[in-house]
């Protein structure tokens, strides 16, 4: 009898030790950027129904996705910007970065019938400098002649929490101006000199929507999900770029290192718009840590690769731009580094 119940044992411990023992009952987790998450939402729930893999995703923030990857506490983190140096010695072994799609962060803003406005780089970097307060500025009014502009207060609307969308503005800002870039600099979470905070994509572009002469910057799907008015940037082309998939993805025409760490904002593209960006999932090259199954590991190259081949149908529709063929084969070979204890994962 005792040797039967050591027999059941085993076999429970072998059926029940947390792998799949059939089909496919594996699940990864994810946090991180909100800028690429009505996509991920997407992608993810399409995987889902073709293979019956339950990724969980929570857009939390780039900040708190590398906080959180770099614990060791998901699967992988999504980001808007690349791990800082300090970031990546927090992480002691080597990280890959995937690139996954090109999106843009967009000016967006709230005046009486919101009318079509264009900013030049300094603009920009003065009214979020604060130095710029009202939108009857003679400075505002002489590139948009056309437009009459209330004197009117200008309300700042910014992140709260440490974001990849932030990153990208800033980094852009730190590029066309000298005092932005000595008074704030660039960085996910920034101390901004004026300005009300909101949590997120969703939160900066609803407060937007709250007060009237209210300026602030998203996502481009948040902007045209909630029907904001964007501006258009002049580029360092001298055009004023309207941010679309088309400019977009013009931005992205340029050379790609190996990493596929480059950034896209102030793009030298005749027609791109400035402000756009790669965005990554973050996972560590060896997959054998804190008590990971090899099948894990598995299954998370299985959705990387997916998600830079069939899973770029899903970009345009929500208007994100789909990954330059440099790009994909980049994210190709970063995929195929990927190994479990030594042994690269992809065949």
């Amino acid at each position: 009898m005792i040797r039967k119940i050591g027999l059941w044992l085993v076999i429970a411990l072998m059926v029940f030790d947390g792998r799949p023992s059939s089909g496919n009952s594996m699940e990864l987790t994810g946090a991180g950027a909100t800028f690429p998450y009505p996509l991920y939402n997407e992608m993810f729930s399409s995987y889902r129904r073709q293979f019956g893999l339950l990724v969980h995703y929570k857009a939390l923030g780039s900040s708190e996705g590398i906080g959180r990857i770099l614990k060791k506490e998901i699967d992988f983190a999504a980001s808007d910007a690349f791990l800082t140096e300090p970031e990546r010695k927090m992480a002691r072994e080597a990280v890959v970065h995937i690139p996954t799609c090109l999106g843009a962060v967009v000016i967006i803003y709230n005046l009486p019938s919101n009318p079509p406005l264009r900013f030049t780089p300094d603009l920009l970097a003065d009214i979020f400098l604060g130095k710029i307060q009202k939108w009857s500025d003679p400075r505002i009014t002489a590139v948009n002649q056309r437009q009459s502009l209330p004197d009117m207060p200008i309300t700042l609307v910014h992140r709260k929490d440490g974001s990849g969308t932030t990153f990208i503005l800033s980094e852009y800002l730190s590029k066309v101006s000298k005092e932005w870039r000595e008074k704030v600099g660039t960085g996910k979470l920034l101390k901004w000199p004026i300005g009300q905070s909101a949590k997120h994509n969703p939160g900066v572009a609803g407060l937007v929507q709250q007060i009237s002469g209210a300026i602030g910057y998203v996502e481009l799907t948040y902007a045209l999900g909630n029907d904001l008015t964007m501006g258009e940037i002049r580029n360092k082309s001298g055009r004023y770029i309207r941010p679309g998939v088309e400019s977009v993805t013009l931005a992205a025409q340029t050379a790609l290192p190996a990493d596929t760490g480059i950034s896209l904002t102030d793009t030298p593209a005749l027609e791109g718009y400035p402000l756009t960006s790669f965005t990554w999932l973050i996972v560590y090259r060896e997959q054998n840590y804190n008590g990971r199954w090899r099948e894990q590991a598995e299954e998370l190259v299985k959705l990387l690769w997916w998600i830079i081949h069939e899973g770029q149908r899903y970009t345009k529709p929500l208007q994100y731009a789909p990954l330059p063929d440099e790009a994909v084969q980049k994210a190709e070979a970063l995929i195929k580094t990927i190994t479990y204890k030594g042994h690269k994962l992809w065949p």
